[in-house]
């Protein structure tokens, strides 16, 4: 059932798990999130990068918020890290009703100006906004930043910046990194601690691929209610077709992508063991349950 972002987040937060969003390119990827969160009985997000919007466009949006809709547990659908005011209304025109305005890239009072203006814009569409202040490192989707470039998320800014911009969750950068860690993950605790007890949104961290089981639960326990996962479930795909069926010379189109499915499908299964969000789907409201218990 397509469900609100901001309700999927609220209620693994008081529930103490987290939400696994997917960044999905095509209908294999969208078919391995629903068929694995149906699986799990969890409740899920499919996401869209900017790289993705510009290759499958309005169509990939569409099966998107179809698969969502069908899906017999709560999922939503979200723009991932646009940095183009463009895009973002493409994806508002286009129904998506949660994105994230990424301002990271530019200057602080660029981010907070470039944010509220998005934020704004959504709210207008009844949308919900993610946000990121501080810079992750690493690579994904050809887009590289490099370790230098890379800033941990400062608490006062974090304050400042969810007050004056009116965002509904925050991405935070405490030593996470976009694609594979080149070497031990070391994430601040303590800096989150500190970020979770001064604003009262959800908090979001990306780079989730590699991360091991001690600080995602570390991380959930300290606040994070939305993990971003791409990297490992892409090089599931991957390796199927270097690999497996697909790479025989006889070998039949679908059964090759029954098989990238199930591939990518168990490493979602997986994450959604690691964010505790197995059997969980019970606990979510659809919108329209929501709106009759008001009533």
């Amino acid at each position: 059932m397509l469900t609100s972002t901001q309700e999927l987040l609220e209620t693994a937060s008081r529930n103490i798990y987290a939400i696994g969003a997917f960044n999905v390119y095509n209908l294999e990827g969208v078919k391995a999130v629903v068929q694995a969160a149906e699986a799990a009985s969890s409740p899920s997000m499919l996401q869209i990068h900017p790289s993705a919007l510009k290759y499958g466009g309005s169509a990939l949006m569409a099966l998107c918020l179809e698969a969502a809709d069908k899906a017999l547990v709560p999922m939503s659908v979200h723009l991932d890290h646009s940095t183009s005011s463009d895009a973002i209304q493409m994806g508002l025109a286009g129904g998506l009703r949660s994105i994230m305005a990424d301002g990271s890239p530019f200057p602080y009072e660029k981010n907070l100006e470039f944010t509220r203006a998005m934020t704004e814009l959504a709210h207008s569409y009844g949308a919900v906004v993610e946000a990121e202040i501080g810079r992750i490192s690493g690579t994904e989707d050809g887009l590289t930043i490099a370790e230098k470039e890379a800033k941990m998320t400062d608490p006062d800014q974090a304050v400042e910046f969810v007050h004056e911009t009116g965002v509904d969750s925050l991405a935070v950068t405490i030593g996470n990194v976009h694609g594979k860690y080149q070497s031990e993950p070391r994430l601040d605790f303590n800096r989150l601690e500190t970020i979770r007890r001064r604003i009262n949104i959800p908090l979001v961290l990306h780079g989730a691929s590699g991360l091991p089981a001690s600080m995602i639960s570390q991380s959930i326990e300290r606040g994070v209610s939305k993990f971003n996962v791409n990297t490992e479930v892409r090089q599931a795909y991957m390796q199927i077709l270097k690999t497996g069926a697909c790479n025989l010379p006889d070998s039949d189109l679908l059964e090759c992508m029954d098989d990238v499915i199930d591939a990518m499908k168990q490493v979602i299964m997986g994450k959604f063991d690691l964010f505790g969000s197995t059997n969980k789907a019970h606990l979510h409201q659809s919108p329209y349950m929501a709106a009759s218990s008001r009533s």
